[in-house]
């Protein structure tokens, strides 16, 4: 799988539990509240690394790579946080 396809599934996924997450946030504590708003900072920079990394994805460094990718896989890892909160 190439770079592109494996940042664009994580993109997605990324998306998945966010759209899953929202819609769970009324029934959510002040705590969660706090928690999904820092995420929600974190998600617009992921979506502006992802569409600079992919757009520039031949010419994007390694490290642009992994800073990108690193963000997705915490971003998920706090989106699934919240949403395993608010089971």
């Amino acid at each position: 799988m190439s770079l592109q396809e494996e940042l664009k599934k994580l993109s997605e996924k990324v998306k998945q539990y966010r759209d899953e997450a929202r819609v769970q946030m009324h029934l959510a504590r002040e705590d969660v509240k706090d928690e999904w708003e820092d995420l929600e900072q974190d998600w617009d920079r992921f979506k502006n690394k992802i569409d600079q990394v992919l757009h520039d994805a031949e010419n994007a460094s390694q490290e642009a790579r992994q800073t990108a990718q690193k963000l997705g896989e915490d971003l998920k890892n706090g989106y699934q946080n919240i949403r395993n909160k608010l089971k």
